[in-house]
């Protein structure tokens, strides 16, 4: 896939993501990775802007919900390159977790693009070999080593190649 191309398909699913999260009546709160982008199209108006912190996934995924529950009963945490995604499957996430511990959604990696939780939980991030195909196995496996429940949303699919955007993601 060409850079221009590859450039064309992020900025798409950043688009997507911020506008299926606009429509969920919910605190908002987006991490970026290197510095803090004022002038990026997420108004934070509607987004609470913070830096990720911590070495590698899990522990950045952790502290993210480690600021999200000091704000809220509950919180999610979805990937910004799921072309399926929708408010839908957001607002049933939340729902979910009125029954349930955590609710995860599947991807069709093996890994997972939606984690949900209403309780810092630590447990659920050591041990797991990020960026593999049993990391959605894996979690479950903790969630259900702990005795608590989980809901499952719809298996979906990222978006990490050319091949994925074409059968998931929509023309650019």
């Amino acid at each position: 896939m060409g850079e221009e191309k590859a450039l064309r398909i992020y900025k798409s699913l950043l688009e997507h993501t911020r506008r299926q999260a606009l429509g969920v009546e919910a605190l908002r709160l987006l991490f970026y990775a290197d510095f803090i982008n004022r002038d990026d199209g997420w108004n934070e108006q509607d987004f609470e802007k913070y830096l990720q912190q911590g070495d590698g996934l899990g522990a950045r995924m952790l502290h993210s919900f480690e600021v999200a529950l000091r704000q809220a009963r509950s919180a999610l945490i979805v990937g910004s390159d799921i072309a399926q995604l929708s408010t839908a499957i957001i607002e049933d996430a939340f729902h979910q977790l009125q029954t349930h511990d955590f609710v995860i959604g599947p991807a069709k990696d093996g890994g997972y693009y939606l984690l949900g939780m209403k309780a810092h939980t630590p447990t659920l991030f050591e041990g797991i070999e990020w960026s593999t195909p049993t990391v959605f196995a894996e979690t479950v496996a903790i969630i259900e080593g702990m005795g608590k429940s989980y809901s499952l949303a719809p298996e979906l699919s990222d978006i990490d190649r050319a091949e994925d955007w074409e059968r998931y993601g929509w023309g650019v």
